[in-house]
C-alpha cells in the first residue's frame, strides 16, 4: 500500500557547496525513496550547481526524478513555492541545504499516512548546537500554539494542501506563519515522537544578537496576531528568542 503514496523532496539553494552534500546523499539513503528530488536554486556564485549535477546519475540509478532549476528569486520562501509549483508528489518535504534527513523519513511518513492520512505532518528534530552539543526537539500538538513544538524540517504537507496555501514571502517565519494558517483552517495535522530530520542552529533565525532576536519577536508577534492569537503570544515569542540567545 506504501507504494501508492508518492512523496517529492524539496532542497533550496543559493551558495550551499560547503553543506549541500551532506543533505542530498540524506536523500539518495532513504529506506524508502521519494518519487522525486527537486533543488531549487537562486544562482549560485559557488560549487553548489556542481555539486548538485554530479549526483544525477545516482538518483537516475535509484529510480527517482532529479530536477535542477537555477534562476533568480525573491528569498528562500519565494523558492520553496516555485519547488512545491514544480512537485508533483502526494505529499511535499522541505529540507534546508543545511539540514538533512534520517534515512527512515521517507518511510515514517509513507507509514503515518496509510494509517492516518494527514494534511501537515511533523515529527522530532535533532538539534545540532555550534558547540558541537545536540538535544532532541520533540514533537507536539495541543491547543496552545507555539514552534516549540513544531520543526520545519520534519514537516511534509500533502500536495492538495499546498495547492491552496503558499508561503507569503514576507517575512523569515513565514514557515510558521503557514503552520498557524492550516491550524486556524482546520487541516487534519499528525505528529510522531521520532527523530527524522537533523538540524544546525546556525541560521539566520537563530542568531546571537539581543537586537536582531527583539526583531524576531516583533515578526513572530505579528504573525501570531495576523492569525487571530491573543496579544498575551507576546511573552511566548520573547522566551523562545531568549532561550535562543543563552542555547546558541
Amino acid at each position: 500500500m506504501t507504494n501508492n503514496i508518492s512523496v517529492s523532496i524539496i532542497t533550496v539553494t543559493y551558495n550551499s557547496a560547503a553543506t549541500l552534500t551532506r543533505t542530498v546523499e540524506s536523500v539518495l539513503a532513504q529506506t524508502v525513496s521519494p518519487l522525486e528530488y527537486i533543488i531549487v536554486d537562486g544562482m549560485s556564485k559557488d560549487d553548489t550547481l556542481d555539486i548538485a549535477e554530479g549526483y544525477r546519475q545516482a538518483f537516475e540509478e535509484r529510480g527517482i526524478g532529479y530536477r535542477i532549476v537555477s534562476e533568480p528569486d525573491e528569498g528562500i520562501y519565494d523558492a520553496m513555492n516555485k519547488g512545491i509549483g514544480m512537485a508533483s508528489g502526494d505529499i511535499i518535504g522541505m529540507i534546508n541545504s543545511d539540514d538533512w534527513y534520517e534515512p527512515c523519513a521517507v518511510e515514517t511518513v509513507v507509514k503515518t499516512y496509510t494509517e492516518e492520512p494527514f494534511d501537515m505532518f511533523y515529527a522530532d528534530l535533532l538539534m545540532h548546537m555550534p558547540s558541537g552539543g545536540t538535544f532532541v526537539k520533540k514533537a507536539r500538538y495541543r491547543r496552545y500554539a507555539t514552534s516549540r513544538d513544531w520543526n520545519h524540517p520534519t514537516t511534509f504537507i500533502t500536495g492538495d494542501i499546498y495547492k491552496k496555501y503558499k508561503y507569503r514571502n514576507e517575512t523569515i517565519h513565514d514557515d510558521y506563519d503557514l503552520v498557524l494558517r492550516l491550524r486556524k483552517a482546520g487541516a487534519k495535522t499528525v505528529v510522531r515522537n521520532v527523530v527524522i530530520a537533523d538540524f544546525t542552529m546556525n541560521g539566520t533565525s537563530h542568531e546571537r544578537n539581543l537586537k536582531k532576536a527583539l526583531k524576531r519577536v516583533k515578526i513572530k508577534y505579528g504573525i501570531y496576531r495576523d492569525n487571530g492569537y491573543s496579544p498575551l503570544y507576546f511573552f511566548e515569542c520573547f522566551m523562545v528568542e531568549m532561550a535562543k540567545l543563552i542555547i546558541g
